[in-house]
């Protein structure tokens, strides 16, 4: 039986976990029955566990992942993000009272992400790799750039910010497939695309 490793704040009804366990299912793999999950490992210790040789494959973050390729202890075989499809794994609330009293406050956050998927999606590897690196200070540039093509490759980021109605639909399918969801909430109930629209209509002129 293979074992994974996961990291700890993957805890039963986490984001990553029902993901994972999700698209094992579509496989026709049973998370409990067909595998072993090691839970136990600290978030920033599962690299290291699986190079000394704990668990048959990890799953990892970047730049973990990366990390063990540069350094061959281990390879990508496989990425969640495409096995899943477009899950809105990120996705940004707020109260209907705050929208009604602060829609500018909204439209410009918005307006703020919509440049920042522009960037990404308009720019080289190595341009975003320059750009972001201060953020990843142990991280050299030549990694990052490896990463950010791996996420291009994948199509990580979205041309714009709009929640479409597959896309929940996918996650609701996620969360009721994991026993986290009693009820399906209508789309129009829960989202709003409007200020999304306007960011990308805006990015378009």
């Amino acid at each position: 039986m293979p074992i994974f490793i996961y990291m700890e704040p993957w805890q039963p009804g986490g984001m990553p976990e029902m993901v994972f366990e999700y698209i094992l299912k579509q496989k026709g793999l049973d998370p409990a029955a067909d595998l072993s999950i090691d839970q136990s490992i600290d978030f920033g210790s599962t690299a290291a566990a699986f190079s000394g040789g704990t668990g048959d494959f990890t799953v990892e973050f970047e730049p973990g992942a990366t990390s063990l390729e540069k350094e061959g202890k281990g390879y990508v075989v496989d990425s969640l993000g495409v096995e899943s499809g477009y899950v809105p794994y990120t996705a940004y609330c707020a109260k209907q009272s705050y929208l009604n009293r602060h829609p500018e406050i909204i439209q410009s956050f918005t307006n703020a992400i919509q440049k920042g998927l522009a960037y990404v999606n308009s720019h080289s590897a190595d341009e975003i790799a320059e750009t972001i690196q201060p953020q990843f200070p142990e991280t050299d540039r030549a990694a990052i750039a490896r990463i950010v093509d791996r996420y291009k490759a994948q199509d990580t980021w979205k041309n714009d910010t709009i929640f479409h109605r597959d896309s929940f639909e996918l996650l609701e399918n996620i969360l009721e497939e994991a026993g986290e969801l009693k009820e399906r909430i209508p789309y129009e109930k829960l989202v709003t695309t409007t200020y999304s629209e306007k960011a990308a209509g805006l990015q378009n002129e």
